[in-house]
């Protein structure tokens, strides 16, 4: 790690280095013959700019690959509108190369660099530009290496030969509204699919996305600051409306066009394409109330599917990394929550019980499945916020969990797997950023043989985090609690209290790590006890756990915020007659929801970016856990925080940024709207030209100072 400067403040530095990640190594790949590992990382902790990287597995040896600053000349990158879409919908805020793609045998990257095309050959440590008709996105190299697939902003998926002699089009759009080869506006923000085709493994054909979004409402994002310039308009899927119309094509080099067909009125979500050497290819495919779902087997000569599996949950279906996929010998991996725990199941066998909660598949080999897990619904676990890599045997057998820095319930953050070579980043409560080993398999599978550690470059926070984690309440509700730095309970007696909580799906805040972390430190520092609590909804803790929200945002999250605070409270110096709570996105509702609701219990809060009537948020995320507006309005009315406007009697801040496209700054002016129409006095802090990622250093720094301040005025400190 690097160091800071003396005049840094927390803020600064949080926001100048994004959080800490500016320099650390990141998106790992293992080559085929686990002969080199390949990353992404910037020069320092104050250089944005990403660089790719190898390092050689026999030698431990790091070499640049790829140096956009050399590539572009010196100059700055140029991104189209389309490529700050893609990076919002990531939350990508580095620069310089932030993704890459290989071929079959990992010697030939391909990426993307201010819309222009580049390869690096990875062996010789060269680069090339290649031509290309861009603005481009997702570059990917077959896997015979002697072409490049890639997408660009006039909806093309186009083909260039690799010895820079040819370049054109392989699917252009037929239509006003059609992309061909990019994943559509649900799957990017919500399914966790980013990709939109797929290259054969034998190079000869390809699996293309095409998606029509003239079905879906168009929106219209301004910038009243800049009043001369054009609306933004963009294609949101709100829930209730129409999502993009998305189908699947087999486009062969020679020039043949196949359709795939499957049962799209009933299943119109398609949520994966896994397509392995050997296999046929698998689509998942989802109902629209995903409670529903369909693997498929693909024919690619007639476009045909089979159903390999169907599945039915009377919530929902979650969606999970790595599968479905195929065992060499033809079983079906996926991860199901059928078992009443979220297992893995092989075959028609379940190989994992409800001591594991199943977090993703990180590969599949001959003998065994690699795979990150946490705890389940079991009352044993030794600390909340663990995840941890495990293998298992295809046969249920041999079940052993790569060890790191000794132990191994850690909290892995990062993990590949391939060629018989891990690669984990794992974090630790009481150690800064993150440390990332390459391993070598051992056969027990219990200890791992480290080969290199990958050295970051990033900052050393300005502070320590110092969390204490327990299991709150009769629940057991996972939590973390902060104190000031030198707090000496009998001179400083009890502390105002400020809850920092996300506290919805797909949101865990209590993890065992540092750095996620030093925001909640910051503001103990200010003279708070701090609280993060993850409670029903939040993932982790097993099936039953997150899917207790259904139909219900505003019931048992809230609840459970009231129940870890009160429960902390008698090991803790909180004051409970001082109590603040503070979140962005789903936890700016939740925040809202909090003085909205439980008045009695919460003095003040900051809502940032909150969502506010779930009817403007998008189909996936919304309809799953309240169902679709038409069939269900009284569940829309009762969890939206418009209708309860009347009922606020506690200081209300309200940040939005005006350029967010994912919760639109519509949330927050209507509730602005009902809070005014009932005479409840509020704040509202309009944030002009910012994102739902408010990635700007100023920005985001004083919004921290900002929220400090707001919070002990309102609360009397």
């Amino acid at each position: 790690m690097t160091t800071h400067t003396s005049a840094d403040t927390f803020p600064r530095q949080y926001a100048r280095t994004l959080r800490y990640t500016v320099g650390a190594p990141r998106s790992f790949s293992v080559t085929p013959d686990g002969a080199r590992v390949v990353f992404l990382r910037s020069r320092s902790g104050s250089d944005r700019a990403n660089l790719l990287w190898t390092l050689d597995t026999a030698t431990g040896e790091e070499r640049i690959a790829a140096d956009p600053v050399a590539l572009l000349g010196g100059g700055e990158e140029d991104l189209s509108p389309a490529e700050k879409a893609r990076r919002e919908r990531s939350r990508e805020g580095s620069a310089g190369v932030v993704g890459y793609a290989l071929d079959g045998t990992g010697t030939l990257a391909a990426f993307a660099l201010s819309g222009r095309l580049f390869t690096a050959d990875l062996v010789a440590g060269t680069s090339t530009e290649l031509p290309a008709e861009g603005p481009l996105l997702d570059p990917r190299p077959s896997p015979d290496g002697t072409h490049v697939a890639y997408a660009n902003t006039a909806g093309e998926l186009r083909l260039t030969r690799t010895d820079g002699t040819a370049d054109w089009a392989f699917a252009q759009p037929d239509g006003p509204g059609v992309t061909w080869g990019q994943a559509e506006f649900i799957a990017q923000e919500e399914m966790g699919r980013d990709r939109g085709y797929w290259w054969s493994p034998d190079s000869d054909r390809l699996l293309v996305e095409r998606a029509d979004d003239t079905p879906v409402n168009r929106w219209w994002i301004a910038d009243p600051a800049n009043p001369d310039r054009e609306p933004a308009e963009v294609a949101y899927p709100a829930a209730g409306t129409a999502d993009a119309e998305v189908g699947l094509w087999v486009l062969g080099l020679d020039g043949t066009r196949t359709e795939v067909q499957w049962d799209r009125a009933a299943f119109p979500y398609l949520a994966r394409v896994h397509w392995s050497k050997g296999g046929v290819p698998l689509l998942l495919v989802q109902a629209r109330d995903q409670r529903a779902q369909r693997i498929l087997g693909l024919d690619v000569a007639t476009g045909a599917t089979e159903v390999l599996h169907e599945e039915h949950d009377d919530t929902w279906l979650e969606l999970f990394q790595g599968v479905p996929a195929w065992t060499p010998d033809g079983k079906l991996v996926r991860i199901s929550d059928e078992s009443g725990a979220r297992s893995l199941v092989i075959g028609d066998q379940t190989v994992t019980g409800a001591d594991l909660h199943l977090r993703s598949v990180l590969a599949v080999t001959a003998d065994e499945v690699f795979f990150t897990a946490s705890g389940g619904t079991a009352e044993t676990d030794p600390e909340p916020g663990w995840v941890a890599v495990g293998r298992i045997g295809h046969d249920g057998k041999r079940l052993g969990w790569e060890a790191a820095n000794g132990r191994p319930f850690t909290s892995v953050t990062t993990a590949v797997h391939a060629a018989g070579i891990t690669v984990r980043a794992t974090a630790e409560p009481d150690l800064p950023g993150t440390l990332v080993q390459v391993a070598r398999d051992l056969p027990e599978g219990v200890v791992v043989d480290d080969i290199a550690t990958i050295a970051s470059y990033a900052e050393t926070p300005v502070i320590t985090a110092r969390p204490v984690f327990r299991f709150a309440g009769e629940r057991r509700i996972p939590a973390a609690v902060f104190l000031p730095t030198g707090y000496d309970r009998e001179r400083d007696g009890l502390l105002p209290v400020l809850m920092d909580p996300y506290g919805g799906p797909h949101g865990q805040r209590v993890v065992q790590a540092h750095n996620p972390h030093l925001n909640s430190q910051w503001f103990a520092d200010q003279g708070f006890a701090v609280v993060v609590a993850d409670g029903r909804g939040t993932p982790g803790r097993g099936p039953a756990w997150e899917k207790s929200i259904a139909f219900d945002f505003a019931g048992a999250t809230l609840d459970d915020q009231v129940d870890a605070l009160r429960a902390l409270a008698g090991e803790f110096p909180l004051d409970l007659g001082r109590v603040a709570i503070r979140g962005w996105s789903y936890g700016g509702y939740l925040s809202a929801l909090a003085v909205l609701r439980r008045p009695d219990v919460f003095h003040a809060a900051v809502a940032g970016a909150p969502v506010t009537d779930w009817r403007l948020y998008d189909t996936h995320y919304t309809e799953r856990y309240l169902g679709h507006p038409a069939e269900k309005p009284e569940v829309y009315d009762a969890n939206s925080l418009t209708g309860m406007a009347p009922g606020l009697e506690r200081p209300l801040m309200i940040i939005h940024g005006l350029a967010d496209d994912n919760v639109v700054a519509a949330h927050t002016l209507r509730l602005s709207s009902a809070l005014l129409a009932a005479g409840r006095p509020h704040t509202v802090l309009p944030l002009s030209g910012v994102t739902h990622m408010t990635p700007q250093e100023e920005v985001a720094e004083n919004l921290l100072l900002l929220q400090v301040d707001f919070v002990k005025r309102s609360l009397g400190i």
